[in-house]
């Protein structure tokens, strides 16, 4: 089987989180600059198959636009021109930044260690990918 892989994007940096090949374990994979976004899953994939890229979706609570909604919906039309066979679903990323920041407190991270923007940007993608598998049944 091949690997699902959730984005977090965001205007500077980008986390990423992938399933292991039997699609029962979420994981952080890295968090890298945006700009590097499609050179590194180009990169990633040559090595590790993609069945399906999922990317956060950043609405407000009443489903509006965010200022980074245009941003992210720029990066999901330049995947498509990237990975035309791979399909890509957007997921809610509603609060996913503070339930990764909770998470970093939960196992015990120091304040220094939980203001590293990369990690939380890292585990919110794990978190989006978690909740889609919940729900899909992958889990």
């Amino acid at each position: 089987m091949a690997r699902i892989l959730c984005i977090d994007y965001g205007g500077k940096r980008t986390g990423i989180a992938v399933t292991d090949p039997l699609q029962i374990i979420a994981s952080g994979l890295t968090t890298i600059n945006s700009q590097e976004l499609i050179p590194f899953l180009k990169n990633y994939m040559l090595s590790e198959p993609v069945e399906l890229i999922l990317i956060g979706e950043p609405l407000n609570l009443d489903d509006s636009d965010t200022h980074a909604t245009p941003l992210v919906r720029a990066a999901i039309e330049k995947l498509k021109k990237a990975f035309p066979a791979i399909p890509i679903r957007t997921v809610d990323e509603r609060f996913t930044s503070k339930m990764a920041s909770r998470a970093m407190i939960d196992m015990g991270l120091k304040k220094k260690d939980r203001r590293n923007k990369k990690l939380v940007d890292e585990i919110a993608a794990t978190i989006m990918l978690q909740e889609y598998m919940q729900t899909f049944g992958k889990f």
